[in-house]
Order: C-alpha cells, then structure tokens, then sequence
C-alpha cells in the first residue's frame, strides 16, 4: 500500500478524489493501492527546555545557555492530534512507500519529515511537488515524483531554522526576563525575544525615534507660471540643503525677475515604454492589498491560501515575480478559463503572447514560480477572495499585453540669471494600461500613473503645451513655502517591505529583487511575526500606522546585543539559511554559529549589570557610575552598590 501524507484534511481529500482513493475512513481514505492521510499544521515540535533537563526547568541565570547535546522532537497538540498522528503511525508502519505531499516549501518539507521521523518510517518516501492544486497538476506531480533524498538540503535549511529559533528565542528571552524584567514570580512580565521578530520591533522603534525627535525646517521654493504651466527654479545646491533657506532671500530673487521675460532655452522629447507591473509574490500580493483594501498581512495570506485550496490560484508562498518557461505553453489556456470574467482577456485570444524576460526567466525560479491564476473559474469566492483574485488575475493579463508607449518632454527656460525646468508625460499607446482602466468594475482603479503624487512632483505625469526654442513671454513668478516633513510611520505595507529588504529603502523592483536573498524572515511567516508583535502587545495600529508601545520601545532599549535587533545581520542570517537550501552552506558550520551566538548573547546580559532591577528595592534600576555600579533610588536610601 502507498500512503500518502497532505499538509491538512481539505487537501488530503481532494489528493485522494485524484488518485481514485475514494473510502473514507477514520483519519483517512483508502482506495486504488492508496491511503490518503494529513496532518494538522506543525503536528511535531522541538521538545520545550524542561523536557531535556530537569535543571532547565526553573528560570535561572545561571542555568543559561540551554544547548541540548542533541535536539529531540515531540507529537506537539492536543487530543486529536495525537490521535491524527497515532493514524498516520500505524498506516506509516504497513506502508510499502510513502508519498510526501506536503506544503511544497522548505516549513511543510520540515513538518512532514519530523512526523515520519517520530512515526519510526522505514520504507522509501517519495516527494509530491506541485505549484497548484488543480487535477491536471497534481496528476502530473504524480508522474513526476522524486525520491525524498533530493530534498534533503530543504530539510536541513528548515531545521537550522527551527533550531535557530529555538536556540536564540529561549535563551535570550529566559535571559532578558530574569535580568530586566519587572515584577517576580507570576507576576513577573516575560520579555520576549525572537530572532525575526525583535529586529522587526526594532524597525518600528527606530522609525517611532525619528519622527518624535525630528526638528522640522522651513525653506522656499521659487517656481514660476508661463502659459499656465508651472516651472521650477533649478537653484544649484549641496546635497541636503535647501536652496531658499528665508522669504526675504527668495523675494529678492522674485523681484530680480519679475520684471524680465522667460525665455525658452530648449524642448527635448523622448519615447519610452513602461512595463506592465511584475506578477505576484507573497510579500508584493500583501502590500498591495494592505495599501487598496487595508487588509492585514495575515488577512491577505488568509485569503490567497484559500484561493490556492480552492484551486483558482497558484500556490501561495513564494518570494519571486517570474515564470519559468514551461509555464508558457499553458498560458493560452489560463487565460481562456478566465475569459467570461474579464473582458480584458478578449484582444489576447489566438495571438502570439509575448514572452518577456521580464516574466518568463528560469533563473529567478527555484522551488515555485509566481502567482497566477490556474485557469479554473473563480467560483464561490467572498467578497475580499474577490479583491485578492481580481489583483492576481489583473496583473497575469496586464503582463500578456504591449507595453505602454510614452513620450517624455523636458522643457528648459530662463529668466535672468536664474534656470527653470518643467517635465510633462504624455501616453501614446495605453498598452496594458487598458488593463486597469478606472471605469472597468474588475479593477482596483490605483494603477493610474506609477509617478502618482500628493505634490508638485505629480506634474510631471502631465502632457504640457507645444513650446519652442526660442520663444518668450510674460510669466509670474511665485515664491512656495515648504517646511520638511518626518519620515512616515510604518504600515504592514511599508513594514514587509522592510522586512523583505532588511530594513533598506528599496523603491526600485530590479534592487529589490537582489535584496531578497538577505531579508529577515520567509515570505510565509512574515505575516505572523507581525500578528506576534500585537498579540505581545509591542506594537499597536493606529489607522494605518504602526505605533510601538512603551512595552516594545522598552524592549528594545534593554537589549543590548546588536545581534538581536539588527535587520542587516538578521538579514545576513537569512541568507546563510537559502545557501544551506542549495546546498552552498554546511547546516553542521551554521549550528556551530548558532551555539556560538547564542552563548555570546547570554554572555553578554550576564556581564552587562547597567538597566536590570536593583535586587535590594526591586523597584529602581541599576546605573553605572565612575567605579561601581548603583541602584537609581540612591538619594531614596536603596543602598545596593558594588565595585565593576
């Protein structure tokens, strides 16, 4: 018999309605030489400290590091899993193969392989790999199963990664309780500490600083209007100054022109294309939906993995935007499953369809390509399924379209001593702009201009007047007075993005691309590092915006190792684990770091006695003077104090 292992019941049912496996029994389905059975998420775990030693199991300083000598898993859960996993054991254990269909990723390769290890499986397991669940793909997985050990690095970057976790989480949050926390016992407050989710605090914190201690500046800008258009005063200046810096200044320079003709000193015009916006990723599909329906990044990763259950989209949790070339040859069929619900579908049926690098290109997909639709017709969606679907199918079809043709004029001019300089873009072939027209009820009518603007920068997205060289007139020059503005508050959007690129402002989707390899976190926990930080209560919404509490900027004031509240070394971390995935990295070199880390963090809180509480009042906190370290309520009479 041939059992098969599916990531959760709904999935295991539909498998087994494939294959032909079609008696329901208790825990699973049986038919055809097959028996179809599932798990329930993270079915096993790393044991908890306690469960390893008997001395781990008090919180005390200096019991720490915790470093098993070998790490052990557990069946992790209530009753019905135990009783779920007890079903897949005893048909593991009659089994003459396995098939593997789990979560086709590096957690779901984790999860499967930790339930066969505990099940005691003996016999050959096969790996079902598929990008979609819909009939033709899943029979196609069948025909091409590979043998379990081809995963083996997948595995092994999965389990670094739990380890990882494990390692720096308990150590480093036992540590940072028993040393800073407040209160004791029960009472006492336990300070979280993750190896993805303090750096993710710590963005926000640092944000939160910038714009609470930011010191606005008042400048001018000196434009003027010229056959109703308006131009702006090309003022020479050294990067980060203004060059207006008074109103009295800048009407000096009105005055001194005011009176002189604006000449124009030269009209360039130049054709361009923009291309079609890239296909999804995980990451990109959230910050869209965060941006137009205010959905939260666990909301969105809700909605595309019911899309992908109920068979209408790909699957989900991918970090590239691309399609690898044998997907071409199947594009005329998706897009013929979705032609009755948009027309925009219509002008690409029987044509050659492009085949960009932009889309199409082998070396930007590893395990999964990006999302798209599967050609299966969207029915029995909810409203916000609807949203999610509309922005994935949009974005397919806008990629099979022509690029959109431009023409971008620059005008120069001068008045007096001073240069002026005005941009206008004019479309001359929509292209897959008609796409998104704002008038279609498919659409999510924000995709007007990629240069949309609350400022005069948005002006540049207009078509301007016929001017000529040469030509001069009358204008009227104004003065503007601007005052610089704080940085923004993260939004789940702006905070994946973040993530993604750790930490770096990254507007360029090329660079961004690059950057993904050193982001902190996979694109499939970002959402729940983020929901962590709420139900922590370390950061709370406002709107949109994300706002750390006093409990979190407390946090991260108390931490003192860089380690584990930087995004760049996060990010580099990240990106030993992907070089483990391949194959490049030894997952033995990377659990030598780990211990080595995690040893360095404990160390550093043990020796480092400035912020903890003071041990003899338990309510001031301990300071460092010139030659010992002291309690803060000293002039209160606490007299805690010792030499360094």
């Amino acid at each position: 018999m041939i059992v098969c292992v599916a990531e959760k019941p709904s999935v295991g049912e539909y498998i087994a309605r494939v294959l032909g496996a079609n008696q329901r029994k208790n825990g699973y389905f049986e038919g055809n030489g097959y028996q179809v059975t599932w798990t329930f998420g993270h079915l096993c775990a790393l044991l908890d400290p306690q469960e390893y030693s008997e001395q781990w199991k008090g919180w005390n300083l200096s019991t720490l590091p915790m470093i098993p000598a070998r790490f052990a898993i557990k069946v992790s859960g209530d009753e019905g899993v135990h009783k779920q996993f007890n079903v897949i054991k005893s048909l593991i254990e009659q089994a003459d193969e396995v098939i593997n269909c789990g979560d086709a990723g590096q957690e779901g390769e984790l999860i499967q392989r930790w339930v066969y290890q505990q099940a005691g499986c003996k016999c050959p397991v096969k790996r079902l790999w598929v990008s979609s669940l819909t009939e033709e793909a899943i029979r196609e997985g069948f025909q091409a199963l590979k043998d379990q050990s081809e995963y083996q690095h997948l595995y092994e970057a999965g389990m670094m990664r739990a380890i990882g976790d494990w390692l720096l989480g308990m150590n480093a949050t036992r540590a940072y309780t028993i040393r800073y926390a407040r209160g004791t016992g029960k009472d006492r407050q336990v300070l979280s500490v993750g190896r993805v989710q303090t750096p993710t605090l710590a963005l926000v914190v640092k944000r939160q600083a910038e714009i609470e201690n930011f010191v606005p500046r008042t400048y001018w800008e000196l434009k003027t209007n010229y056959r109703d258009t308006l131009f702006n005063a090309q003022i020479p200046v050294e990067e980060g100054e203004y060059a207006i810096t008074s109103e009295e200044q800048g009407q000096a320079l009105v005055d001194s022109i005011k009176d002189l003709p604006l000449t124009i000193t030269g009209v360039e015009k130049k054709k361009g294309t923009e291309f079609a916006p890239k296909l999804y990723d995980l990451t990109s599909l959230q910050v869209d939906c965060n941006k137009k329906y205010s959905f939260s990044a666990e909301q969105t990763l809700q909605l595309i993995q019911s899309l992908y259950e109920k068979r209408v989209t790909t699957y989900p949790r991918v970090d590239t935007t691309y399609l690898s070339d044998d997907i071409y040859p199947k594009v005329p069929n998706t897009l013929a499953g979705i032609k009755d619900y948009y027309p925009q579908v219509a002008p690409l049926l029987g044509t050659k369809l492009p085949k960009s690098k932009k889309v199409f290109d082998n070396k930007k997909v590893t395990d999964h390509h990006a999302i798209i639709p599967t050609g299966m017709r969207p029915e029995g969606l909810t409203a916000d399924e609807k949203k999610v679907y509309d922005l994935v199918a949009l974005h397919f079809i806008a990629a099979f379209y022509p690029e959109c043709e431009v023409s971008n004029t620059t005008v120069l001019a001068k008045a007096g001593e001073i240069d002026f300089k005005v941009t206008g873009r004019e479309v001359l072939k929509p292209g897959w702009r008609a796409v998104f027209e704002k008038d279609n009820q498919n659409t999510p009518n924000t995709l007007s201009t990629p240069n949309d603007s609350d400022d005069d920068s948005s002006e540049e997205t207009k078509s301007l007047p016929a001017f000529v060289k040469g030509e001069s007139g009358a204008h009227e020059p104004l003065l503007k007075e601007k005052t610089t503005t704080p940085p923004k508050y993260y939004t789940e959007a702006t905070l994946l993005r973040a993530m993604e690129t750790a930490g770096k402002t990254v507007e360029n989707d090329e660079l961004r691309e690059a950057m993904k390899e050193n982001g902190i976190g996979r694109p499939s926990t970002r959402a729940a590092i983020i929901e962590k930080l709420y139900q922590r209560k370390y950061i709370v919404k406002q709107g949109k915006s994300l706002r750390a509490t006093e409990t979190g900027i407390n946090l991260i004031h108390t931490i003192i190792s860089p380690l584990l509240k930087s995004a760049e070394l996060t990010g580099l971390w990240e990106k030993k684990l992907r070089e483990i995935e391949r194959g490049e990295y030894q997952a033995q070199d990377f659990l030598t770091e780990l211990k080595e880390m995690t040893s360095g963090v404990v160390r550093d809180v043990k020796t480092n006695k400035a912020g903890m509480l003071c041990p003899v009042c338990r309510q001031g906190l301990i300071i460092r003077g010139n030659t010992r370290y002291g309690c803060s309520r000293w002039r209160e009479g606490c007299t805690y104090a010792e030499p360094f």
